[in-house]
Order: C-alpha cells, then sequence, then structure tokens
C-alpha cells in the first residue's frame, strides 16, 4: 500500500504548516530546511512554485500520493460545480479522512492503518480500502472486537466533540459515527488554497 514515509517535521517546514498534526520539531523550526537555517535570504516565490506548494500542501494533508491525487482532480474536473472546492470534498469524503474527523484515530495516518487493519466496519461489511469515497448516509463502525483498542479509546476520549464538522454525527457509546452529507468549502478547515491547484493543473 503506496504511501509517504519520509520525514515528517521536514517537509512541514518546507511547505511551511504542520500538515501532520501538532509537533514540537515544527514548532522549533518554522522555517524551511537547509543549511543555511533561518538566515538565508530567500526569493520570492513565483507563481509555479506557489501552485506546486498548494498542491503538495494538499497531497501529504490528506496522504495521497501524485497519481491517486492527479486522477482526483480529473474526476473533480469531470463534475459539475467549482473544480477545486469538489476536489476537497473528494478528498474529505475518502473513508480514511472521515474515520480521523470522527475521532476514532489521532491523525490520518493512524486512521489509514485502522481502515487497512481491518478494524473498520463500513455499512455493516468490513472495509480495507482508505480510498472509498462516502456517500450521504453512509455509517462507519468501529469493528466489535476492536472497539477496546488503546489508540481507538483514546482518540475518543480525546476527540470527543465532532459537531464542529457539521457533515457529520458520531455516537461514542455505539463507536458509529454517519457521513451526513457533502462538506461545503467553508465547513473544511484546511488552509489550502484550491484555485492555485486547479490553475496548476490547467497549465
Amino acid at each position: 500500500m503506496a504511501r509517504y514515509t519520509g520525514p515528517k517535521a521536514k517537509k512541514a517546514r518546507a511547505l511551511g504548516e504542520a500538515i501532520f498534526g501538532p509537533s514540537k520539531a515544527f514548532d522549533k523550526k518554522k522555517y524551511p530546511p537547509g543549511m543555511h537555517g533561518n538566515g538565508r535570504r530567500r526569493k520570492n516565490k513565483s507563481d509555479y512554485a506557489k501552485q506546486l506548494m498548494e498542491k503538495q500542501k494538499a497531497k501529504y494533508t490528506y496522504g495521497v500520493l501524485e497519481r491517486q491525487f492527479r486522477n482526483l482532480f480529473e474526476k473533480a474536473s469531470r463534475k459539475g460545480g467549482v473544480t477545486g472546492e469538489v476536489l476537497l470534498q473528494l478528498l474529505e469524503s475518502r473513508l480514511d479522512n472521515t474515520v480521523y474527523r470522527l475521532g476514532i484515530a489521532p491523525t490520518r495516518r493512524a486512521a489509514r492503518q485502522l481502515v487497512t487493519h481491518k478494524h473498520i466496519v463500513l455499512n455493516g461489511v468490513v472495509s480495507n480500502v482508505p480510498s472509498v469515497t462516502l456517500r450521504a448516509g453512509d455509517v462507519v463502525t468501529v469493528r466489535g472486537k476492536s472497539q477496546a483498542n488503546t489508540v481507538i479509546v483514546d482518540s475518543v476520549k480525546s476527540k470527543s466533540d465532532v459537531r464542529k464538522f457539521g457533515w457529520l454525527e458520531f455516537n461514542a457509546d455505539k463507536m458509529e459515527g454517519k457521513y451526513l452529507s457533502t462538506p461545503e468549502r467553508d465547513q473544511i478547515p484546511e488552509n489550502i488554497n484550491e484555485q492555485l491547484i486547479v490553475e496548476l493543473y490547467s497549465k
């Protein structure tokens, strides 16, 4: 199963955001990596560099590799609506991202692992495919024998309130969540300028 396995703090510093979650290393050095540290005077980025950075930010935030991301963009461009918004909606509707948003996993990487290790049930059927796209009404449940998993229990306790994500609902007692609808752009909290991604792929 392809995924990014490189240094997370270094990548977050290069993109200027803690895209993999809270990081002491990132907080300590909030400037791009390199032998000259923060003292080097950096040139203003070109339009292409800005567009590429936004694409990279989106890819690493959601844990998607280049080919998957390109396919999602092409899918978004074929749908009606604003391409950039549809792209983010498709990323948000992935099963692994939904598991993370529901609070079942502390990070997207952990959510992906829970799915691939068959801890998650989708609409009554065990699913081990993180990239499955959810639709309104889909039900995501922690598998019965996995509900005592320490990682899952601790995550649910620490992220017990998912009401800020208006397109989801979660019952902690049943370890069950529901994908209510496709989120609107203003509901998605990620700091991504999707228009720059559209401009990059439109070249």
